[in-house]
């Protein structure tokens, strides 16, 4: 099973242009609200026509602008997962289930009995929408497309109508459906605790275009591009310049800082996880100390968020985010440190001009 993708669409501000292919199990694609990725689902799904493309599903053909092939929604076999949900109100769960499949009431009813059992929806059969939670209309969606054995599964933002204390759960039972399911899947999302629990590989597109395409665990490991960074959740960025093999100036810190790796020839940024920091005291003598100023704390319920200011003496005085443990902060509560440090190996090595990425 393959799905091979081309789109071009001009969008307001800027132009969908993307390029991919996804061989197996479930792709990623992560990207800031408004960069393209909901506009790629409804065109591998047939709701949206873009301006030129092509779109092949397992050596079948979905969509050929040049060609003027253009297959309506039912009959890609592509199952579409919209961020409500989309079921009708006025349908039953029974009903809702059942509505996609273009069989006799007798061949359909065994085929609604075994996705309401398979989805832990038994007892429910009879309720509508608006009588369930949000976690059983998006058991009675899935149930719903699921019926009639898609070879593409679509998810799009499927956790963001959900309170907060529903979405792990919900997570791991999609986590299981996706496991379980033998066709492929794409889960579009700006959320990147999602792409990284359920999708093994991940690409990231910016204002309709990719620039980064891989391993999801990879991508955040060595995400290369500064965006790319920002979107896997690095909080702190400067500007950079090589002053030796293994050597940066970060411009907006003001400070020199030794690498694991040499510096790529084309480094435009560097970057630091707000978690890989580490207090030091004014006398220690410590690889990569960073000179900070008095910080800006916030409390959340289970971790501090500390927010320094890089001494503008030295630089152009750009913030350091530092994320610690609770119990770890209630050290420095009266004193906090002037000095964090960072090892060598957790500095991400970022340029803007990584070209196109590979598919």
């Amino acid at each position: 099973m393959s799905l091979e993708v081309a789109l071009e669409k001009k969008l307001k501000g800027f132009s969908l242009d993307l390029a991919f292919q996804v061989h197996s199990g479930c792709l990623g694609i992560l990207g800031a609200s408004g960069c393209g990725k909901s506009m790629t689902l409804k065109s591998i799904a047939g709701i949206v026509r873009p301006d030129r493309g092509r779109i092949v599903l397992h050596d079948r053909v979905l969509l050929d602008t040049d060609k003027r092939i253009d297959l309506p929604p039912q009959k890609r076999k592509v199952g579409y997962l919209f961020q409500n949900y989309a079921l009708f109100p006025n349908m039953t769960v029974e009903e809702n289930v059942g509505i996609g499949l273009r069989l006799s009431r007798q061949e359909k009813e065994p085929v609604v009995r075994q996705m309401i059992s398979h989805f832990r929806l038994d007892g429910l059969e009879q309720r509508y929408p608006w009588q369930l939670s949000g976690g059983q209309q998006q058991r009675v969606a899935l149930a719903r497309i699921l019926a009639y054995h898609p070879d593409v599964l679509l998810l799009d933002e499927p956790f963001s109508a959900l309170d907060a204390y529903l979405k792990e759960e919900l997570q791991m039972e999609l986590a299981r459906l996706l496991r379980e399911y033998d066709g492929l899947a794409i889960l579009v999302t700006h959320n990147r605790d999602e792409v990284y629990k359920l999708c093994g590989n991940l690409m990231t597109i910016h204002q309709g275009r990719m620039i980064s395409f891989g391993d999801t665990r990879e991508t955040f490991h060595n995400p290369v591009h500064p965006q790319v960074a920002r979107l896997t959740g690095c909080k702190n960025l400067s500007r950079a310049q090589a002053v030796g093999e293994n050597q940066v100036r970060a411009l907006d810190w003001g400070v020199t800082l030794q690498t694991a790796q040499p510096i790529p020839p084309k480094l435009t940024h560097i970057g630091i996880r707000a978690h890989d920091f580490y207090p030091v005291g004014e006398q220690e003598n410590v690889i990569n100390p960073i000179p900070l100023l008095t910080p800006e704390v916030s409390e959340a319920p289970f971790e501090w968020n500390v927010i320094f200011k890089a001494d503008p003496s030295l630089g152009d005085g750009g913030q350091i985010w530092w994320k610690l443990t609770k119990d770890i902060w209630s050290a420095y509560l009266q004193h906090p440190p002037t000095r964090l440090a960072v090892k060598p190996e957790h500095i991400l090595l970022l340029s803007e001009k990584t070209g196109n990425p590979p598919v």
